[in-house]
């Protein structure tokens, strides 16, 4: 199987199986002061360091959560007051709980043609008071890259909270939470080489907010529920690999999106989704006109090539993209697009095996396509 569906989730490292494996035997509670306790507190708090090295921010403000929706829940309901801002474009697990917030008044900013939300436009939202803004780094679906630093600037001259979704940014490119002057960020760890199931919530020192669930006090009264050590201990040693070798894997998986997506845009009617150039490294989102993407995807299985229409958690309600509506490309374009992800352990060869097998696959499609007459297939 060529593996090309990282932004749903990347392959498990090596590495950090085997600095989970101790703590997947030991019975230790954290929160226990014997030995056992004593060594899985260690490994949590090793984690949280390198959490925090990965995000630039200092360890005390890293609270371990199940996963970026956990993470992304907490920080849209733990901060009340006033009005909510955020996009028509977030991941489902910011606009849920943004359609759950009742009485309170939400504003959804709408993106350019490319994904890309200006700066000005919130800065015009703003011109009303609101208690909190959440908006992502960068797009799960189409890859486009926000200009954070300036969001959060202008979040900050209008006095409101600033969150961002950074499940599919960090690891991946640099991210700064101190110097952009983020508030609140949320990770996960499986998009990245570490395990399903654990991810973390930036919050900063000073920031005020309620936690989303209780019961021990564990993660300073922020999260309760025993944490989950080994977990957490693959989620850090995850945060160290990438931070260690992301000046090395950004080039080269740049390049293999390029190579990508130079050879699919030979396919005649397609074309690419997304900010040209302000985009995740290993992020290629086409679309090949004539063709359903759902049919794109069970053809390119069957090739043994994994890829994705957009987000793995809304797959199963079928629903049109709503990143793709957002951004106002055509229905005919929206409805054959395709989301192809690439990570560290790709490689040259296997793109030149999917750019082989896209053209036949495209071509088998388009002629029993309903289409086929408008485009000439």
């Amino acid at each position: 199987m060529i593996y090309m569906d990282n932004a749903a989730s990347s392959p498990l490292r090596p590495e950090v199986l085997e600095t989970m494996l101790p703590y997947m035997r030991s019975v230790g509670n954290p929160s226990s002061i014997h030995r056992d306790g004593r060594s899985a507190r260690r490994g949590v708090e090793g984690a949280r360091r390198h959490v925090a090295a990965l995000l630039n921010a200092d360890p005390s403000e890293i609270l371990f959560t199940s996963g970026g929706t956990e993470a992304n829940n907490t920080a849209l309901r733990g901060v009340s007051g006033g009005r909510l801002v955020t996009t028509s474009i977030e991941h489902e697990s910011v606009l849920e709980p943004c359609r759950a917030q009742g009485a309170r008044p939400v504003t959804y900013l709408e993106p350019d043609s490319t994904g890309t939300i200006p700066p000005e436009t919130l800065d015009e939202s703003l011109s009303e008071p609101a208690a909190l803004v959440s908006i992502m780094t960068a797009n799960n679906e189409v890859g486009t890259i926000q200009d954070v630093r300036a969001l959060a600037g202008v979040c900050r001259r209008h006095g409101a909270v600033f969150h961002t979704d950074m499940v599919q940014a960090a690891g991946k490119i640099p991210v700064d939470v101190k110097s952009w002057g983020v508030d609140m960020a949320s990770v996960s760890a499986h998009k990245i080489g570490g395990p399903m199931g654990v991810g973390a919530l930036y919050v900063r020192s000073g920031t005020e907010m309620e936690p989303l669930v209780l019961g021990g006090g564990q993660e300073s009264g922020m999260r309760s529920g025993t944490e989950n050590v080994a977990g957490i201990v693959g989620f850090g040693e995850a945060c160290r690999l990438a931070r260690a070798e992301m000046s090395r894997n950004i080039p080269y998986v740049s390049s293999l999106r390029d190579q990508l997506v130079s050879r699919l845009l030979e396919i005649p009617h397609s074309g690419l989704n997304g900010h040209p150039t302000s985009r995740l490294p290993g992020n290629a989102h086409l679309a090949f006109l004539g063709v359903n993407g759902e049919d794109l995807i069970i053809k390119l299985d069957e090739n043994g090539i994994a890829a994705s229409t957009g987000s793995a958690c809304s797959v199963h309600t079928q629903k049109e993209s709503h990143v793709l509506r957002a951004m106002n490309l055509p229905a005919e374009t929206i409805s054959s697009s395709l989301r192809l992800t690439l990570g560290p352990q790709n490689t040259s060869e296997e793109v030149g095996k999917v750019a082989e097998a896209m053209p036949h696959i495209v071509s088998e499609l388009r002629a029993v396509s309903p289409l086929r007459e408008r485009y000439g297939f």
